[in-house]
């Protein structure tokens, strides 16, 4: 098997715990003044990549795991974490707060970046949680003409550049077989993500965290879906009160569910 150059693109998105609000332009939502952090499903690819390397699961070996990302100088934060993870060196490409890539920008952007980083294995989210398009993975693959496993639950490496992947679908799972170079999505049963810990974060300041411009790769960031309003959807109204069963019945029967 060939030594894995992996590319790991990570996405800074609010933080999961927070709850997001419409502008008052409603226009967009409001990031300012707002918690972010790495995008969870990325998180589970930087886990993911580094794992391969620690148990030694692939027969050539690791020989780099680049972090990518695209977005304002904060996004530097998530590099910085992904590094302090176990990622070599990370890539940064400048984009101003709120003129973020579709997802078909990302994907032709990652198709100049792993063209740039002769990488053969890209891991990423299978979606990010703040627009939930869940395609550039798909895109990419399309794009670079590579095969694809997406929402992986397990990844195995075997003889001859083969790569197993297991992924849940309805009613089981399913377990897909390809070559390298290719591209996975992970999906959360994969793993549980470490906390980067004190020492690793030090030593995350000493990697190399290289900056970039959509220019330095030919990339044009204008969008092509413009966004005419954003509002909260309506609050939730409560239910009816029934006195007993026999209500209940009766209830369920005039709405049609039994």
């Amino acid at each position: 098997m060939s030594a894995l150059r992996i590319l790991v693109p990570v996405k800074r998105v609010i933080d999961y715990a927070v709850k997001p609000r419409v502008n008052k332009a409603q226009t967009a939502v409001e990031t300012t003044g707002v918690k972010h952090s790495m995008n969870p499903f990325d998180e589970l690819s930087i886990e993911e990549s580094v794992r391969i390397r620690e148990k030694k699961s692939a027969p050539g070996g690791v020989e780099d795991i680049v972090a990518f990302s695209a977005g304002p100088t904060k996004a530097q934060d998530i590099l910085r974490t992904a590094m302090a993870m176990g990622a070599d060196r990370s890539i940064h490409v400048e984009v101003k707060e709120g003129d973020d890539l579709e997802p078909l920008g990302v994907a032709k952007l990652l198709a100049k970046v792993v063209e740039a980083e002769k990488s053969n294995l890209v891991v990423l989210g299978k979606q990010s949680i703040d627009d939930d398009a869940g395609q550039t993975g798909q895109m990419l693959a399309g794009l670079l003409g590579w095969s694809q496993a997406t929402q992986a639950s397990k990844v195995s490496f075997l003889e001859g550049d083969k790569v197993e992947v297991t992924r849940e679908v309805d009613g089981g799972v399913e377990t897909l077989r390809a070559k390298l170079p290719m591209i996975i999505t992970t999906d959360l049963r994969l793993n549980e993500p470490r906390y980067a810990s004190l020492p690793n974060i030090m030593k995350a300041k000493k990697k190399k965290l290289e900056k970039k411009t959509l220019a330095d790769y030919g990339i044009d960031g204008t969008r092509r879906l413009k966004t005419t309003k954003v509002i909260e959807p309506p609050p939730r109204q409560g239910g009816g009160k029934v006195e007993d069963v026999d209500g209940m019945i009766s209830k369920l029967k005039e709405l049609g569910a039994i």
